[in-house]
């Protein structure tokens, strides 16, 4: 598979995807309480990937960067002496991030679907709640979605990225071994995507005018003229 052409596909889809079309008997609350949280989600989505998507989009990203596993850091003097290595740490950094972004190409299609059969018990709530009220809701109601879609892919990113530093280090580290590295990268991925989309959230919800829909905008505040 060329990687490149399959996330610029990715992003494609992500800045094409349609908002969801508003109910025709939509009146305020209700219904239209429920698309403009739908339409809120997908644009935040949207936006999310497609910086997390671009080249070194994990690695760049303060709220989703992936840290070192605690367990390698503290696995025995020899794998502690490589990880204070400036070149090995970064290296290391620069593997797990770029196989994170690499797999989190499969959890764009899961995030979007999901939000299509979200159902709202209380969407008035979910309006006036916190700046990330509504990607709190996806988290939760996704479950380990996102980790079980990303986890294969993950691993097959750390094997074919690797220039030979995951491996020196875990032949150098005690009781660490590459599933472990694998499940601390698939869920660090999967935090640090929920945290963009609430980014995004929060961002949207304090300027609605400026997110161009006008559901958005009248439901948030404001509206579009």
């Amino acid at each position: 598979m060329d990687i490149l052409l399959d996330r610029r596909g990715v992003l494609a889809a992500a800045c094409t995807l349609p908002l969801l079309a508003l109910p025709g008997c939509a009146s305020i609350g209700g219904y239209l309480f429920e698309d403009a949280i739908r339409r809120l989600l997908t644009l935040s989505s949207q936006r999310a990937f497609a910086r997390l998507l671009q080249e070194n989009g994990f690695f760049e990203d303060e709220v989703a960067r992936i840290g070192l596993p605690p367990q390698l850091e503290g696995a025995g003097a020899v794998a502690s002496a490589l990880l204070r290595t400036p070149l090995v740490r970064n290296q290391m950094l620069q593997l797990m991030n770029r196989a994170a972004a690499d797999a989190a190409e499969a959890a764009a299609p899961v995030v979007y679907d999901a939000i299509r059969g979200m159902s709202f018990a209380d969407a008035a709530s979910l309006v006036r709640g916190g700046p990330t009220a509504a990607t709190d809701l996806l988290e939760r109601s996704m479950g380990n979605a996102i980790v079980d879609v990303m986890f294969p892919g993950v691993g097959g990113a750390l094997r074919l990225l690797d220039s030979g530093v995951l491996n020196q280090l875990l032949r150098a580290a005690t009781g660490v071994d590459f599933g472990l590295v694998q499940r601390h990268v698939t869920e660090s991925a999967a935090r640090g995507i929920y945290r963009a989309i609430g980014r995004e959230e929060a961002a949207i919800r304090a300027d609605p005018r400026g997110a161009g829909d006008p559901v958005i905008a009248s439901v948030f505040g404001g509206s579009i003229s």
